[in-house]
């Protein structure tokens, strides 16, 4: 039995903002982020944009937008997608 790479989320999907996509887009990643499972895309959205204050939210897009460029890591922990 083959397992299909495009498995459903079980959490609430978060919506990309334009702001997000933007800097996707600009930085050259858009590609790396979409090439990332479900998931990591998911939790990489709620966890940016539920931050209080934008000074965290500046800081936690900067480090996902590190990870993308940089691969092989997620969430600061060594990944091998």
């Amino acid at each position: 039995m083959a397992i299909s790479c495009t498995m459903a989320l079980i959490r609430d999907l978060n919506p990309m903002p334009d702001w997000i996509r933007s800097e996707l887009v600009s930085r050259g990643v858009f590609e790396a982020y979409e090439a990332r499972p479900a998931y990591q895309r998911n939790d990489y959205l709620g966890w940016i944009t539920k931050a209080k204050l934008e000074v965290t939210r500046r800081k936690r897009l900067d480090q996902m937008l590190d990870e993308l460029k940089r691969g092989g890591v997620y969430m600061r922990m060594a990944w091998n997608g």
